[in-house]
C-alpha cells in the first residue's frame, strides 16, 4: 500500500512537465512579442522627418493656377504670335514657380540630412554637418560649405511676436510660480517655428553623428529636371520674340 503522502506526490508529478512546457511556450511568445515590438520601434525610429513650407506651397499652387488660366486663355483666344509667346512663357515660368515654391523640402533621417533646394539636392551625412543655424535665413554648414534651407524660411515677424509673448509671460509670472517643465514647454511654444525646427535638426545632428551609416562626405546633385525645361522655355521665348 502507498501512503497518502506518496499518492499525493505521484498525482502531482505528471503536471510538472506540463507547467514547464507552458512556461517555455509563454516565454517564447514573450520573446517573439519583444522582437516584433523592437522591429516596429526600429522602423519608427528610422522614418524620415520632412520639413516643408506650407505658405510657400500654397503660394506656388495659386501662382500655377493663375498662370495656367492666363496662359491657356492666351493660347486659345490669342492672335498672331501671342499663342507662341504664351506657350514659351509657360514653359519658362512653370518650372521656376515649382522650383521655388513646391519643390523645396528637408528630409532628416537616421543617417543623413537631405536638402532639396530649387536647383540642387544636397545629401549630408550627419557626421559631415558642422552647424545648423538660423539668422536671417536657415542654413547648414557641412564640408566647409554653406547650404541654404529653402524649405525652412525665417520670419522676422514671427520672431518679434514670439519675443513679445515671452516678455508678457515673464511679467505675468515674475516669481516662477509654474513648474520648471511647464515653463520650458511654454517657452518652446512661444518661439518662432523656424527656430524650433533648427533646434530639432541640431539635436538630430548631435545624436546621430556617431552612427556608422552617418559617415561620409556631402553630395550635391543639380536638378536638371527643373533646369532643362526652364532653359528650353527661355530659348523658345527669345526665338519667338526675335523672329516676330
Amino acid at each position: 500500500m502507498t501512503s497518502p503522502d506518496d499518492s499525493s506526490h505521484d498525482s502531482s508529478a505528471p503536471r510538472e512537465p506540463d507547467q514547464g512546457a507552458a512556461g517555455q511556450r509563454g516565454q517564447e511568445a514573450a520573446d517573439r512579442g519583444t522582437a516584433d515590438q523592437g522591429t516596429a520601434d526600429q522602423g519608427t525610429e528610422y522614418a524620415d522627418r520632412v520639413y516643408r513650407s506650407v505658405g510657400g506651397i500654397a503660394g506656388g499652387v495659386l501662382l500655377l493656377a493663375i498662370g495656367a488660366w492666363l496662359g491657356i486663355d492666351a493660347v486659345i483666344r490669342g492672335e498672331g504670335r501671342t499663342p507662341w509667346v504664351a506657350l514659351a512663357g509657360l514653359l519658362l515660368a512653370v518650372p521656376l514657380v515649382v522650383a521655388f515654391t513646391v519643390r523645396p523640402a528637408v528630409y532628416a533621417g537616421a543617417d543623413r540630412l537631405r536638402v532639396r533646394n530649387p536647383f540642387r539636392t544636397i545629401t549630408l551625412p550627419w557626421a559631415s554637418v558642422e552647424a545648423v543655424r538660423a539668422g536671417y535665413s536657415s542654413e547648414v554648414l557641412a564640408g566647409g560649405a554653406k547650404y541654404q534651407l529653402w524649405a525652412i524660411p525665417v520670419s522676422l515677424r514671427q520672431r518679434k511676436r514670439a519675443t513679445r509673448r515671452q516678455a508678457r509671460a515673464a511679467t505675468e509670472d515674475p516669481f516662477r510660480r509654474t513648474s520648471v517643465q511647464a515653463a520650458v514647454d511654454a517657452d518652446d511654444e512661444r518661439r518662432a517655428q523656424a527656430d524650433r525646427t533648427i533646434d530639432e535638426l541640431r539635436s538630430l545632428a548631435e545624436t546621430h553623428a556617431t552612427r556608422e551609416g552617418a559617415q561620409g562626405a556631402p553630395e550635391v546633385r543639380w536638378a536638371f529636371e527643373v533646369i532643362a525645361p526652364a532653359v528650353a522655355g527661355a530659348v523658345l521665348l527669345a526665338v519667338v520674340l526675335a523672329i516676330t
